[in-house]
C-alpha cells in the first residue's frame, strides 16, 4: 500500500506547483486593484474555511468582511464572488456582455462537453439558445396551447392526489412526473403516465445527478480534477449521463423514421428538420446529434427539477403556515370558484401571486447560481477582473438581501404586496438569474407554477400527518446543485 501514498504525494506536489503557477499568473495579469479576499494556504487555497455542504453560506459570511466583490481560491479553482442585488444586477444586467460566458468547471465540462445551452460556451451557446427559445415558442410556450397542456396535467395530478384519500404520502415524485410531462410534451409531443417505468427512471437519473453535482465529493473533483479517479460521484454522474443520452438517442431515432418536414410535431422534430437544412449548406453545423442530446438533457432536467422543487416547497410552506394557505384558498374561491384556473386569473389574484413569488424567493432553489465567466478583461466596481475568470453571482445573497427585503429570512408574502394589497414586482426577485444567461424557460415555469399551485389549493387543504405539528416541519434545504426541501409527507384533504 506504500505506493499509493507515494502516488498521492507526487500528485500533491504537482498540484502545488500548478496552483502556485496559476496564482502567480493571476497576480501578474494586471497591476490594477484585484478584488480582496481571505488569505490562502498552499494547495487548498481557502478550502479550510468553507462550508463544504453549503458553500453559499460561507460566501455570504465572507461578503460581510470583504465586500460585495471578493476573490476565493478553492484548490485549483479561482473565482470572484458577487453578492447583493446591486452588484449582481450591475454585472448580469448592466454589463451583461462582459459576464455572459459560462465558467470552465470540470464536472460540467465532462458532462456537457460544451454542447447544449446551460453549460455551453461562445457561439454554440448563442446558436442553441436562439433555436431553443424560437422552437419552444413555436410549440406553444407563452400561448394558450401550452396552457391547455398544463391544465390537462393539473387535472391528472389532482386526481392522483385524490387517490390517497387524505392519508399521508410523499408528493415529490408525483410532482416531478407532472412537471416533467410539460417538458416532454414540448420535446416529444406526448406525456407519460406517472407510474411509467421509463419516466421514473429518467427522473431518478436527473435527480441523482443534480444532487451529486452539489455534494462535497464533486466539489472536491472540481477543485482537483486530477484526483477524479479516486471519487465515485463523478463516475456515477457520467454513467447516468450515458443512460440518459442512450434513451434520448433511441427516442430521436424513432422520430427520424416518420419525420414529416411539413408536419413537425415536437421540439425534436424541429431540430431534426433544421439539422437536414444546415447539413445541406455546410458540414460545420451546430445542429448535430451531440447538441440535440445535450439540449434535451438541459430542458428536461432544468424544467422538471426547478418547477417540481418549488411546488414541493409550496406544499410544505402551506402546511407550515395554514393561515396563509387559507387566504390563498379564499382568494381562489372568490375569483375562480369551482372553474378550472387559467393563467388570465393571475392578474386578479394578487395574494396568490405574491405567495407563489415568496415561495420562490424563500426556497432559493439555485443558491449559488451556475458559475459565469468574464468574456474580457474588465474593471468592475473598481477592481480588475481578468478575462476567463470564474464568476459566482450569488443568487442567495440577492433573494435574502437585507437592503431589499423587509424580512429576508422569513416566509413573508407581503414582500410582494403594497399597502392596498396589490401585487408589486420586485427588482431583486431573481430566482431565474438575470441577463443573457437567464433561464430560457422562465415564461413556461411561471405559468406552470401558477396553474399547478392554484389547482392544488383549489382542490385540497394540505396538512401534516397525524402526530406531526406545523412546528415540527423542517425547512432545512437538502443538499445538491439545487435545494429541494428535505423529504416529507403530506395529507391532501379535499376542501
Amino acid at each position: 500500500m506504500a505506493w499509493i501514498g507515494l502516488v498521492l504525494l507526487l500528485l500533491l506536489f504537482i498540484l502545488t506547483v500548478l496552483l502556485l503557477f496559476k496564482m502567480g499568473s493571476f497576480q501578474n495579469n494586471s497591476s490594477q486593484n484585484l478584488p480582496p479576499g481571505p488569505r490562502t494556504i498552499p494547495v487548498l487555497g481557502n478550502l479550510h474555511i468553507m462550508d463544504w455542504k453549503r458553500p453559499y453560506k460561507t460566501m455570504i459570511k465572507l461578503s460581510k468582511e470583504y465586500g460585495s466583490v471578493f476573490r476565493l481560491q478553492l484548490g485549483c479553482q479561482e473565482m470572484v464572488v458577487l453578492t447583493g442585488y446591486e452588484t449582481v444586477k450591475e454585472a448580469l444586467v448592466n454589463q451583461a456582455e462582459a459576464f455572459a460566458e459560462r465558467a470552465i468547471v470540470p464536472i460540467f465540462e465532462d458532462f456537457a462537453k460544451g454542447f447544449g445551452i446551460i453549460f455551453a460556451h461562445g457561439k454554440n451557446w448563442r446558436v442553441m439558445r436562439r433555436f431553443s427559445i424560437s422552437a419552444l415558442r413555436d410549440y406553444g410556450m407563452g400561448k394558450s396551447i401550452v396552457e391547455d397542456k398544463i391544465t390537462e396535467e393539473c387535472s391528472i395530478l389532482t386526481k392522483t392526489f385524490e387517490t390517497y384519500e387524505g392519508k399521508p404520502f410523499d408528493p415529490a415524485t408525483i410532482l416531478k412526473a407532472a412537471a416533467a410531462n410539460i417538458i416532454v410534451s414540448f420535446l416529444l409531443g406526448k406525456r407519460f403516465e406517472y407510474e411509467d417505468a421509463t419516466l421514473l427512471r429518467l427522473l431518478e437519473l436527473v435527480e441523482e445527478n443534480v444532487h451529486l453535482a452539489g455534494t462535497p465529493a464533486v466539489l472536491l473533483y472540481n477543485m482537483f480534477p486530477k484526483l477524479g479517479f479516486l471519487l465515485g460521484a463523478r463516475k456515477t454522474i457520467m454513467n447516468n449521463r450515458k443512460e440518459l443520452h442512450d434513451f434520448i438517442q433511441a427516442t430521436f431515432l424513432e422520430n427520424l423514421k416518420d419525420l414529416d418536414e411539413n408536419n413537425q410535431r415536437s421540439f425534436i422534430d424541429a431540430f431534426l428538420v433544421r439539422q437536414k437544412e444546415e447539413n445541406k449548406k455546410s458540414t460545420d453545423s451546430y445542429f448535430h446529434n451531440d447538441n440535440l442530446k445535450a439540449l434535451v438533457d438541459n430542458l428536461f432536467g432544468a424544467g422538471m427539477d426547478t418547477t417540481a422543487n418549488t411546488l414541493c416547497w409550496g406544499i410544505l410552506l402551506m402546511m407550515k403556515y395554514p393561515e396563509i394557505q387559507r387566504k390563498v384558498q379564499e382568494e381562489i374561491a372568490k375569483e375562480i370558484g369551482i372553474r378550472q384556473p387559467r393563467a388570465e386569473n393571475r392578474v386578479k389574484m394578487p395574494y396568490t401571486n405574491a405567495v407563489i413569488h415568496e415561495i420562490q424567493r424563500f426556497a432559493d432553489i439555485v443558491p449559488t447560481n451556475l458559475p459565469h465567466a468574464t468574456t474580457k478583461d474588465i474593471t468592475f466596481k473598481g477592481f480588475f477582473i481578468p478575462k476567463g475568470m470564474q464568476i459566482v453571482p450569488l443568487l442567495s445573497s440577492v433573494l435574502h438581501d437585507e437592503s431589499q427585503w423587509e424580512k429576508p429570512h422569513e416566509f413573508y408574502p407581503e414582500h410582494f404586496l403594497d399597502s392596498e394589497g396589490k401585487f408589486v414586482k420586485r427588482d431583486a426577485f431573481m430566482p431565474f438569474s438575470a441577463g443573457q444567461r437567464v433561464c430560457a424557460g422562465e415564461t413556461l415555469a411561471k405559468m406552470g407554477l401558477f396553474l399547478f399551485f392554484t389547482n392544488l389549493l383549489q382542490r385540497f387543504t394540505f396538512q401534516p400527518p397525524s402526530g406531526t405539528s406545523k412546528d415540527d416541519l423542517d425547512l432545512t434545504p437538502a443538499l445538491g446543485l439545487t435545494t429541494p426541501p428535505m423529504p416529507y409527507k403530506t395529507c391532501a384533504v379535499l376542501s
